[in-house]
């Protein structure tokens, strides 16, 4: 009820010691706070905050327009009604070294476990496209330094990606990992790998976790989470999934609205009421002050 019953400083703890347990961690992307609640429902190790969700729940495409204040207040609402571990998309930090540094405090502020900031030029280009650049390898290492000094929970994951394997190559690739490592990084996003070999490749090359982005429509084919652990992977996110498949069924619904003047036809695809008051605890409310009447179960 209301929020989550577990602080951010257990969860930062809790990702922790699971990145260094056995298994890969499955960080479905929320698009909204119940979404969240419904991931931690069914079973998954951790919800992840894209910015490119993020910029499509506003209308825009994902070219580095949203700003710090937008994605520190969606993660924390999101952060806020699960007691999962919370991973975010910084983007390029949101500016200079600097404003990395701040990025990372604020993040930890709103209550994630960590965050993973990359080494595009701005403005950025989601991670799948073709056409991105990324900046030279001294300023993506102050990046991902400034990143690491700032926080000040050492539990406080500090990612790094790096989006060069399009333009430059596995190799240059593999170089920027360990770069990364060196400069205080965590765990190593490496963007738009191609098969479980370059994963394998990267994963071999440091000492850290690795990410795998299982996006659809991608670079990359929708490995299985067993696969990607086979190659190395420690967690792996679906960046973009619910948004799609809700987005989807939003379509049809209202296609179905269009073409029969009525939604019956599409009821039987949505969640109930009753479905909805469960996962927003209604009862639990109901309970905390019966004096306020809002539900009877």
């Amino acid at each position: 009820m209301l929020h989550a019953t577990t602080t951010p400083a257990a969860k930062r703890e809790n990702l922790r010691a699971a990145l260094a347990g056995p298994g890969i961690l499955r960080f479905p992307g929320a698009f909204t706070p119940l979404s969240a609640r419904l991931i931690q429902e069914k079973g998954f190790e951790g919800v992840y905050v894209s910015g490119a969700v993020l910029s499509a729940e506003l209308g825009l495409p994902d070219i580095g327009l949203t700003t710090l204040t937008e994605v520190a207040g969606r993660a924390q609402q999101i952060a806020r009604t699960t007691d999962l571990p919370v991973l975010v998309d910084a983007d390029t930090g949101f500016g200079e070294p600097m404003n990395v540094a701040r990025t990372v405090q604020v993040l930890e502020d709103a209550g994630v476990a960590g965050a993973h900031v990359e080494d595009q030029v701005n403005p950025k280009r989601c991670g799948h496209l073709d056409g991105k650049a990324t900046v030279d390898l001294e300023t993506a290492v102050k990046r991902v330094r400034a990143a690491a000094d700032a926080r000040r929970d050492p539990n406080f994951l500090i990612m790094a990606r790096t989006d060069v394997r399009a333009a430059e190559g596995l190799d240059a690739a593999v170089d920027r990992a360990r770069a990364f490592v060196d400069a205080g990084a965590d765990a190593i996003f490496p963007e738009a790998m191609r098969d479980l070999a370059e994963f394998e490749a990267v994963a071999a090359a440091v000492d850290v976790p690795v990410l795998a982005n299982m996006t659809e429509f991608g670079k990359s084919e929708l490995f299985t989470s067993q696969q990607l652990a086979d190659a190395g992977a420690k967690i792996v996110i679906y960046p973009v999934t619910l948004l799609r498949a809700a987005m989807g069924a939003a379509e049809r619904a209202l296609d179905e609205i269009v073409a029969h003047g009525t939604q019956q036809g599409v009821v039987d695809q949505m969640q109930t009421r009753a479905r909805l008051y469960e996962l927003v605890d209604y009862a639990g409310y109901n309970a905390f002050d019966e004096e306020i009447f809002t539900y009877r179960p």
